[in-house]
C-alpha cells in the first residue's frame, strides 16, 4: 500500500517548495516510485519540479462534461486514456495536476470516474506526495486511501500559524484517516518563540521542525530554475531533510 503525505498551508508559506524538497528527499533515499499530485487550484508544483504540464484532470472533467468522448469509446476507456496522457514522468517520480473545472454545473459523474482511476493509479507507487491548497477538499476528493502524514506548512506570522491550526482542526473532521499531523515553520530568521510552541501544544499539533529563510530559493525562482535542483548542502534543504528523517520511515 502507498504511503501518502499531504501538504497544506496558507498561501505564500512555501508549501510547494517544501513539497519539492520532500520529493527530492524521497528520491535520494530510494523510496520510489513516487506519485506527485498537485491538488492546488493555483498549480505550480510542476515549476518547482521542472515540468511543462499540458493536461490536467480539470481539463479531462471539462471534456467529459461537454460530451467530447469519441464515438465508440466508453467514458471509462476515455478517462483511462486521458489520465495516462496527463501523467508527466521523471526519474523516480511522476506528476499529475488536478487543475480545476472552468465551467458551471455538476461534475459528479466525471469526479467519480477520476477518483476511481486515481485509486487504481496510486497502487503503482510506494509514496504519494499531495500539494494542496488551504482547504482540504482536494484530499477527500482524491482517494479513499488513508493519509499517513499531513504536513502543515506555516511561516512565522501569527495569522499563518493560526491558519495552520485551523487546517489541522478541519482535517480531523474529514473522513480521510489522517494518522499523524505535523507543522513545519518555514522561512524562519530566529528560533521559534515560546508563545508559538505553547499555542501548538494547546492545539495538539506537533512541530516537526523549522526551515530557515534561504536566499538561494529566491534566486532559483527568479532565474526560472526548478528549486528541486537546489544543492543538498543549502541551508533550507539540509533543514528540510532533517525534518523528513524524523517523520518518514
Amino acid at each position: 500500500m502507498s504511503f501518502s503525505i499531504a501538504l497544506a498551508g496558507k498561501g505564500g508559506t512555501g508549501k510547494t517548495t517544501v513539497s519539492g524538497m520532500l520529493i527530492k528527499y524521497l528520491v535520494k533515499k530510494g523510496k520510489t516510485p513516487i506519485l506527485a499530485v498537485d491538488a492546488d487550484s493555483n498549480a505550480n508544483l510542476n515549476e518547482v519540479l521542472g515540468f511543462v504540464v499540458t493536461d490536467t484532470l480539470g481539463d479531462i472533467r471539462e471534456e467529459m462534461k461537454k460530451g467530447n468522448v469519441p464515438r465508440g469509446m466508453t467514458k471509462d476507456i476515455f478517462i483511462s486514456m486521458k489520465m495516462e496522457q496527463a501523467v508527466a514522468e521523471s526519474d523516480g517520480y511522476d506528476l499529475i495536476v488536478m487543475g480545476r473545472p472552468e465551467g458551471s454545473g455538476c461534475y459528479c459523474a466525471a469526479n467519480t470516474l477520476l477518483t476511481g482511476f486515481l485509486e487504481k493509479l496510486s497502487k503503482n507507487y510506494s509514496y504519494i506526495v499531495m500539494d494542496n491548497e488551504a482547504g482540504m477538499e482536494h484530499i477527500s476528493r482524491l482517494t479513499t486511501n488513508n493519509v499517513d502524514v499531513l504536513l502543515i506548512v506555516s511561516d512565522t506570522s501569527r495569522r499563518s500559524i493560526e491558519s495552520g491550526i485551523k487546517i489541522h482542526e478541519l482535517a480531523k473532521n474529514l473522513n480521510i484517516g489522517i494518522k499523524k499531523s505535523y507543522m513545519i515553520i518555514n522561512q524562519i530568521k530566529e528560533p521559534v518563540a515560546d508563545i508559538v510552541l505553547n499555542r501548538l501544544k494547546e492545539a495538539g499539533l506537533e512541530l516537526a521542525g523549522s526551515i530557515p529563510e534561504d536566499k538561494m530559493i529566491y534566486e532559483f525562482d527568479l532565474n526560472g530554475q526548478p528549486t528541486v535542483e537546489m544543492p543538498e548542502d543549502s541551508n533550507s534543504v539540509k533543514a528540510a531533510f532533517t525534518i523528513f528523517d524524523k517523520i518518514i520511515d
